[in-house]
């Protein structure tokens, strides 16, 4: 039964347990999206065809994951069997928009997922459940704990279920098979990617109320929660597909020497990041080049990860009429060691390999990456002449430049040393800072009378290695705005550039953006 959304209502005896899937919503979107693929698995399986394909995609995904077989599909005796439809880059084939539009998106209420004999009642009824799950194409995405304080349950009434009371034996709650576990209640919404008994880490998924956390409080006219962006903006057909082909990713976590650990993790994006892309990606698609853009990032809220898949999505961005906006998109960090936690994020975001470009070494080889139109190209701010000279030589093409001011001090020294790298605009002069001396702005700290440290400027000479006393935030303990929080600000017009720019980024309630395994 069709329910506001998009969404077909289904129940718990829809649900098999042991192959954790909704097989007739499997079987029904792969026979009408894909006829010759299921004919392959009839003539080779004949009336085994539906069992037998249906406990190898359990199996897959057991193995694999659900986001990887979504994006990767299932291959069994020759047939290529896709679970998932994303949007077409393109408008022009008609049979992909058809298909995506086939997408099968349902839902289940108070879902009973348990098999096991000991967890069924005396009717042989299985007893455990919880409040609803979201499926694609009858694969489980999502599981939700809903509360209302009018029964006195909050969101962290459903934090508390998840971490005592969900078996991890169980399929549905196991790493990797559903993509978020969500606590839900009027006000409020937090989410998890990874079921680890007590060591669970929820972080909130909540827009923001003014500068801090929470949620903006709805007026009493409009009859909503506060929390209803989630079913109407984020859970919407369109935006769930768009988390799964863009945003939600699994990597391998690594140390902070960029060794691999052996460790996987989920990552799925907070509101404010969230959002924050979305809205610059659509500010593009609609303006195109020649804008400029500013977001605020508070300490600790995921900067890195809004400027990875800010940087992946603006390198495939269409225009309306499917003309690609830019030839290649330029990170930029302001340390000169490039930074690895950005350049381990945006690599770790990598689907295609080869998309990404890490210059770390000279400036020429960041002039052939922007001569051969690399994809996506992460460097320091010491070589960004050589994007100026590059630029003017290659008409025609189109850039993208995120610049990470993440470091940038609070009295907006690093801001002028900026414009003042931008203005430089030669290859020689990046060519001589990476081989010799060279000049450059010394800053040194100074403290006033009234306790408050102040930067005072002189020029100096200093060598490749060496540095300038590094700026600092007042000690009298105030903060910026950019440290309490704030709103994405709105897009900012500047004829200066031919390029969109970003920089820093804002959260709508501080924390972390992964959750450790």
């Amino acid at each position: 039964m069709p329910i506001p959304g998009g969404y077909l209502r289904r129940t718990s005896q829809d649900y098999d347990p042991e192959l954790c899937l909704d097989p007739d919503i499997v079987v029904a979107f792969v026979q009408a999206t894909q006829p010759k693929e299921w004919t392959k698995l009839k003539k080779h399986y004949r009336d085994q065809a539906r069992p037998r394909f249906l406990r190898r995609l359990s199996r897959e995904i057991a193995k694999r994951g659900t986001l990887d077989v979504l994006r990767k599909g299932v291959k069994d005796v020759g047939a290529k069997i896709r679970l998932v439809y994303f949007r077409p880059a393109s408008t022009l084939n008609p049979e992909l928009q058809k298909k995506y539009q086939a997408n099968l998106f349902t839902v289940v209420r108070q879902l009973h997922y348990s098999a096991r004999p000991e967890d069924s009642d005396r009717s042989g009824r299985r007893a455990k459940s919880l409040d609803m799950a979201i499926f694609l194409n009858g694969i489980p995405l999502f599981t939700v704990e809903l509360k209302n304080p009018f029964t006195g349950q909050t969101y962290r009434d459903g934090i508390h279920q998840y971490k005592t009371r969900r078996d991890l034996r169980e399929p549905l709650f196991a790493f990797r098979r559903c993509l978020g576990h969500f606590a839900v209640d009027p006000d409020q919404v937090w989410v998890t990617t990874h079921l680890a008994g007590q060591d669970t880490s929820f972080l909130p998924f909540n827009q923001g109320r003014g500068t801090g956390a929470g949620n903006p409080i709805p007026p009493p006219s409009s009859n909503q929660f506060a929390t209803a962006y989630l079913l109407e903006q984020i859970w919407a057909r369109d935006s769930v597909l768009d988390l799964l082909e863009h945003f939600i990713h699994e990597i391998e976590v690594e140390d902070d020497k960029g060794r691999k650990t052996d460790e996987r993790s989920l990552i799925f994006p907070r509101y404010h990041q969230l959002d924050a892309v979305r809205r610059l990606l659509a500010d593009a698609r609609a303006q195109g080049t020649g804008q400029r853009y500013l977001v605020h990032h508070s300490a600790g809220s995921g900067k890195s990860y809004t400027i990875a898949w800010l940087a992946h999505q603006l390198a495939t961005l269409h225009d309306v009429s499917d003309t690609p906006i830019f030839d290649s998109v330029v990170v930029i960090t302001d340390r000169r060691v490039l930074d690895r936690q950005v350049q381990r994020h945006v690599r770790q975001f990598e689907q295609t390999r080869g998309l990404v470009e890490n210059i770390e070494r000279t400036s020429r080889d960041l002039k052939k990456a922007l001569e051969d139109g690399k994809r996506i190209i992460v460097t320091t701010l010491q070589k960004f002449p050589v994007i100026s000279d590059e630029i003017e030589s290659l008409p025609g093409h189109r850039f993208a430049v995120l610049i990470d001011e993440a470091h940038s001090s609070q009295s907006g020294e690093q801001a002028k040393h900026l414009k003042s790298v931008l203005a430089a605009g030669s290859l020689e002069a990046a060519a001589e800072e990476e081989s010799g001396e060279v000049d450059l702005e010394t800053y040194t700290l100074k403290q006033t009378h009234n306790g408050q440290i102040e930067l005072e400027r002189g020029p100096g000479r200093m060598s490749p290695g060496s540095s300038a006393p590094a700026p600092r935030s007042s000690a009298s303990g105030a903060k910026s705005r950019s440290e309490c929080g704030g709103r994405v600000t709105a897009p900012v017009r500047c004829s200066q550039w031919t390029l969109p720019l970003t920089a820093n980024h804002q959260p709508a309630s501080g924390g972390g953006e992964r959750n450790p395994r």
